[in-house]
């Protein structure tokens, strides 16, 4: 699925399968407590399942090394949350065995990408496999010619 058109370095996380996933996760979580009574439990639900992939991608945009795998280690903690609100809203017969058995799949899914994501960053730690600066701009538009005859100002 193509969630944007628009392209730069820090948008790269739309690649990322656990991203991409954490999304799917969302919408699931989202669709799955939509008969939840209770605003505050519907809420937090939703909350801890969106808050994976928001800090996959919040993640992606931090240049170091230990703040990415920060923001990676949060994310695999709002997926502990996420599975024990669902587990929550099973046992208290809120979502059928059937919608928590396919949660429970995507869920795993999800978790599972994130963790090999976190193990394939962990191994560049105390390499020189990571730079914390971002690469040289390379602009994609032909650089715009100043005017000879500029406009004046207002006076």
């Amino acid at each position: 699925m193509e969630y944007t058109k628009r392209r730069n370095v820090n948008r790269g996380y739309m690649k990322l399968e656990a991203w991409q996933r954490g999304m799917d996760l969302f919408v699931m979580a989202f669709r799955l407590s939509d008969g939840v009574p209770d605003f505050k439990l519907k809420s937090q639900f939703r909350d801890a399942a969106q808050s994976v992939s928001a800090n996959i991608a919040e993640a992606y945009g931090r240049r170091s090394l230990a703040e990415y795998l920060q923001y990676l280690y949060t994310a695999k903690g709002s997926m502990a949350e996420t599975l024990t609100r669902a587990i929550g809203l099973k046992n208290v017969m809120l979502i059928s065995d059937d919608a928590s058995e396919d949660f429970d799949k995507i869920h795993y899914e999800v978790e599972n990408k994130l963790l090999r994501l976190i193990e394939s960053l962990e191994t560049k730690r105390g390499t020189n496999e990571w730079r914390d600066t971002l690469p040289p701009h390379q602009p994609t538009h032909p650089i715009i010619q100043q005017s000879k005859n500029p406009i004046p100002s207002p006076r």
